[in-house]
């Protein structure tokens, strides 16, 4: 079987594996419980935070047939095609590289059409913030009389770009960084599946890097896997990272605050 990077193998695949997103998590599942699902909803946040994987985990939710108390199967054909990617009923697009006025107008003549499978159609719109005024405003009329199979989830890391007209007609969540505490719980977890001995100082450094993205958290551990030799250490963390220990920082700055030039030059 070929590699698969850590932040995909442990990307959440239902609500309740989501880490440190509950506030949006816990409302998603009462409004599946209760049928109250929008027809569109605006994930807001930092990279690395959870709004694409809880787009997907929304996406089988709504669309599976076997679902336990709003969470997802897992195990049914809708589930398993979304997870490989290869449903019908679900279109992720990346405004970013598809951010045009013809884009969106192709996208409108598409939500016309029934769901393949399941029972909505949901279309994942990442980095909406993207898209130029004249697609905003073609999505507009979408947003207003949206077809009732039909959900958008859009996501972005810079919620102020989007106009407020598309905010008005969106359930907004944002999302957060996620807190050391949860990073530092996650990456334990992780290095103990994958057998990998790290130190807490290694990993106290890889949180700090990642400034509370989970995503950037498991690609910096990906690369100190493949870079240490053994157990990863702080010494390594700070080589694959180009930073410098808070030993060396301490030495440096008594060095300037004595004129010990010969200490800095030693360092240097």
């Amino acid at each position: 079987m070929s590699y698969v990077a850590l932040y995909r193998e442990w990307r959440p695949q239902n609500f309740q594996n989501v880490v440190g997103q509950t506030h949006v998590t816990r409302t998603l599942l009462n409004a599946l419980q209760q049928g109250r699902i929008s027809h569109a909803y605006l994930f807001c946040g930092p990279r690395g935070t959870g709004k694409t994987s809880v787009a997907k985990i929304l996406a089988k939710a709504v669309n599976c047939s076997e679902a336990q108390e709003g969470e997802p199967c897992n195990q049914c054909v809708s589930c398993r095609a979304i997870v490989e990617g290869s449903s019908l009923d679900v279109l992720e697009i990346d405004a970013a590289s598809n951010r045009g006025i013809d884009e969106i107008r192709e996208l409108r003549e598409r939500v016309q059409y029934a769901p393949s499978g399941g029972r909505f159609r949901v279309y994942i719109i990442d980095e909406v913030h993207m898209l130029t005024t004249e697609a905003f405003n073609a999505l507009l009329k979408t947003l207003e009389e949206p077809p009732s199979h039909v959900i958008f989830v859009l996501a972005t890391t810079e919620a102020h770009k989007v106009p407020a007209t598309i905010l008005s007609r969106c359930q907004r969540f944002d999302f957060r960084r996620i807190t050391p505490a949860e990073l530092i719980e996650r990456l334990k977890l992780v290095a103990e599946h994958q057998q990998i001995e790290i130190s807490e100082e290694a990993i106290m450094a890889i949180v700090r890097a990642a400034e509370g993205g989970l995503r950037d958290a498991l690609s910096l551990l990906d690369q100190c896997i493949g870079f240490a030799t053994n157990a990863i250490t702080l010494e390594e963390v700070n080589q694959v990272l180009g930073t410098v220990s808070e030993e060396f920082l301490r030495q440096a700055i008594d060095g300037l605050a004595f004129n010990e030039s010969a200490r800095l030059m030693y360092l240097v």
